[in-house]
């Protein structure tokens, strides 16, 4: 049986362990969403995971409201991803860029719009904005010219990933955001062709893949998905009824690899008592599937002998051990993370974590 040391292949992307590097937002772009130099320093230290998922990146101004995180839609956005792209291959990594629309879940402070979703709903508590935490506000429900417009958005950003150099995408359709708000029948109250059924449901996400594939190709496109739990309001009354199907959705689109968010009874990042549904989606999806949530080396190992999943991604982890993999299999203990500086705008918390064997960085 493979074990987290293993190579792996995902389409063409060749990873060297199957140690992946989740997403984590980290907020080091500027106010114009262009990332920044510093971030090249950041993703080339951790370059040494298998393959490398970038932090959520915006696809448009209206999906992009959390603030210095990157976005992807423009040509100055491109060409500043580009140094930071040829860091981590330079390392020998291989990185993807993360599709990111955010649904209802932005302010019009930031994006300069109303919110929009499947539905007219209003998430829970408050959001992140440039003056502080504020109260979300009510979403538009998009209508067929919003829905046109987003898929071109998602076909002009999978497209800008690639000029860019990134190894492939992988589409954010999970996590409470726009593809999960359709997907789900807490926030999709839609009665047309979008909403109600779970076929209804999956059909956003079945159009903005197919996008994408036709963009880039099947082989270099990727799927996040996060079937249990609420997540940032966004729940679902019966989830095996749509993401398992969801699941062979993807299969039969041919997608390189598929990724699950599952969240536990017992979850640090999110709890629920929704039973897991990856061993059902890992009966229709025999491509790679990578699993991820509140895994420890240990756990991870036995996913992987035990056939679960065919790589685990790791987030916070991430955060302060930039070598993971080599922490992992010298069995060095590893280095807590500092909450306080996870959105800060500088080097503290960010670049400035000591590797196993170089001490600081």
């Amino acid at each position: 049986m493979p074990t987290l040391f293993d190579s792996i292949d995902f389409g063409p992307i060749h990873a060297k362990n199957r140690i992946l590097m989740s997403p984590l937002t980290r907020a080091r772009a500027d106010r114009n969403a262009v990332p920044t130099p510093i971030m090249a320093e950041y993703y080339a230290q951790r370059s040494s995971a298998g393959l490398i998922i970038s932090e959520a990146t915006g696809i448009s101004r209206e999906g992009l409201g959390w603030p210095f995180a990157p976005g992807i839609w423009s040509d100055e956005q491109v060409e500043a991803w580009k140094p930071i792209v040829a860091e981590v291959h330079a390392k020998g990594g291989k990185i993807v860029c993360q599709l990111w629309h955010m649904g209802r879940m932005v302010h019009s402070s930031v994006t300069g719009t109303q919110p929009v979703s499947s539905s007219a709903t209003t998430a829970p508590n408050e959001v992140h904005t440039y003056e502080g935490k504020k109260p979300y506000e009510q979403a538009r429900a998009i209508d067929a010219a919003d829905i046109s417009r987003i898929l071109n958005d998602y076909e002009n950003a999978a497209r800008n990933a690639i000029r860019a150099g990134f190894d492939g995408v992988q589409i954010h359709a999970a996590n409470g955001y726009l593809i999960d708000e359709f997907l789900r029948d807490g926030t999709n109250l839609r009665t047309d062709d979008y909403g109600g059924s779970p076929e209804n449901r999956i059909r956003f996400l079945r159009e903005v893949t197919e996008r994408v594939i036709g963009a880039i190709g099947a082989e270099r496109t990727g799927v996040r998905l996060s079937p249990n739990g609420d997540t940032q309001g966004c729940i679902d009354s019966a989830p095996e009824t749509v993401f398992v199907p969801a699941a062979k959705l993807l299969q039969d689109l041919g997608v390189a690899w598929l990724e699950l968010r599952e969240p536990g009874p017992n979850g640090t990042f999110g709890k629920t008592d929704q039973p897991k549904l990856s061993p059902q989606i890992r009966k229709v999806f025999t491509r790679p599937l990578v699993l991820n949530q509140d895994y420890t080396f240990e756990m991870a190992q036995e996913a992987l002998a035990e056939g679960h999943a065919d790589a685990i991604a790791f987030g916070r982890k991430f955060i302060s051990n930039p070598d993971l993999p080599e922490r992992f299999e010298r069995g060095i203990a590893l280095e807590p993370d500092n909450m306080k500086t996870w959105y800060s705008q500088g080097p503290e918390g960010y670049i400035d974590y000591p590797s196993a064997t170089s001490g600081p960085n």
